[in-house]
Parts: C-alpha cells; sequence; structure tokens
C-alpha cells in the first residue's frame, strides 16, 4: 500500500499583519541602506561635485535660492493649508476617504516637520558651506559624533527643507486601502519633491546628501508610526465613515 504523501499546511498571516510586516521591512531596509550610505563617506564627494575652496557658486543663485528654497517652502505651507481645509471640505482624491484619513494625513505632515525641526535645533553639525575645505571655517565632524561640536553655526542635520515634499509621505498610509493608485502617485510625488529640495539645497552648498536622505527616512518613519496610531485607534473606538467616503 502506497504512503501517503506528507503535506505542510501554512497558515498565512492575516492581511493586517501581513501588511505590517511588509512595511516593517521597508522602514528596516531603508535604515540599513541608509546606515551604508553614511559608512561609504560619499557625502563630501558629492558635495565637491557642487563646491570647491572658494565656496557654492550656486549659493545664490535666483533658482535655487528664490525658486526652489523660499518659492518652494511657501508652496509647502500653501499645500498643507489646503490639506486642513480639506478636511472638513475634501476635494479630488481625498473625497475618497473619510474625515479621520483626512485629519490623519494633516497630523502626519505637521508631526514630520516637527521632527525634522527638533532634531535639527539640537544638532552640532554645521552646513558645507560653514566648512574650512568649502570657504568656511569649521572643520568637517560626521553627524555621528554626537555632542560634539564643529566650531560652525551648526543645526543643519537633518535637511529642514526637503522636508517641505517628504512630508507628505504620509498621503500614501490614507489612501493606499481606497485608492492604491493614487497612494502610489502621491507617494512618488512627494519623494520626487523632497529628493529636488533636497539637491537643490546640496547644489547651494546647504546640505549634504545623507541630510537629505535622513529627512526622507524620518518622514516616512513618523508617517508609518502615525498610521499605525490611527489603526489602533480605529479599531478600539471605530468611526462613523462618511456618506462619499470609501476606506
Amino acid at each position: 500500500m502506497p504512503r501517503p504523501a506528507l503535506t505542510t499546511i501554512t497558515t498565512p498571516l492575516p492581511a493586517g499583519r501581513a501588511s505590517a510586516a511588509r512595511l516593517l521591512g521597508v522602514t528596516a531596509a531603508s535604515l540599513a541602506a541608509l546606515l551604508l550610505w553614511d559608512a561609504s563617506g560619499l557625502d563630501l564627494p558629492l558635495a565637491r561635485w557642487f563646491g570647491s575652496a572658494q565656496g557654492f557658486a550656486l549659493r545664490d543663485a535666483w533658482l535655487f535660492e528664490q525658486g526652489l528654497h523660499r518659492g518652494a517652502r511657501m508652496l509647502s505651507w500653501l499645500l498643507l493649508a489646503v490639506l486642513a481645509a480639506a478636511v472638513w471640505r475634501p476635494v479630488g482624491v481625498l473625497r475618497r476617504i473619510d474625515r479621520p484619513a483626512r485629519l490623519q494625513l494633516v497630523a502626519t505632515s505637521l508631526l514630520a516637520l516637527l521632527a525634522v525641526a527638533l532634531l535639527k535645533s539640537t544638532s552640532h553639525t554645521s552646513c558645507p558651506w560653514d566648512l574650512s575645505m568649502f570657504g568656511g571655517s569649521a572643520p568637517y565632524v560626521s553627524h555621528w559624533a554626537f555632542g560634539v561640536a564643529d566650531g560652525g553655526g551648526g543645526r543643519c542635520f537633518p535637511a529642514g527643507h526637503a522636508s517641505a515634499g517628504f512630508a507628505f509621505i504620509g498621503g500614501w498610509f490614507v489612501l493606499r486601502r481606497a485608492q492604491p493608485r493614487a497612494a502610489f502617485r502621491w507617494l512618488m510625488a512627494s519623494l520626487a519633491a523632497g529628493l529636488l529640495l533636497g539637491l537643490s539645497q546640496q547644489a547651494r552648498g546647504a546640505h549634504f546628501m545623507s541630510h537629505t536622505l535622513w529627512t526622507g527616512w524620518i518622514c516616512w518613519t513618523t508617517a508609518w508610526l502615525c498610521d499605525a496610531m490611527a489603526t489602533l485607534l480605529r479599531a478600539r473606538f471605530g468611526t462613523r465613515r462618511e456618506p462619499h467616503a470609501i476606506a
């Protein structure tokens, strides 16, 4: 009599737990990649593409100073004001999510901006244009040298300006269940905006690439934690869905 074949029975993770595991994996993998970038020492060679011992030629260029710095910052605050108004008067794709999700988007963006600003305010790391190798007076000190001042102005890590784009990453979390395509486009736009603003500041000598990358990771992690908290609150207290919302 033939022996029955052995069958392995596996129980898949519930959808919520599987999603949480994937997000944890993405967050951990991006952190590992970021640490590898820091260890590579590529910040300085990349900064030398734009600067020299005479400084940064593009520091006061109109496109970078007025357009991509001041103008982009004002546009970011305007977008945040529009999102705040949309909590009660939703427009576009925001009509497809309920009010608590829209409120989560605004809160996540503000918390991401606040997290980056608080870290900057306590940082001893100076901007590249303050360093002696780029015409300043301060020696280079890694941002990993906690508590060690380089003698410059400090408060340059992570990149505050890049957060004007990265802070809106939270839109992916609130849209991904109801509108996955719109969520993907929102995520790509937020990442592209953050990178563009970060690179524009690097061209001016205001930041190293690692400053921008760390800002992106901080904003992503803030959005992830906010979404996890919002999910717990929904499960515990429930939410009343609005008639027009799908989520």
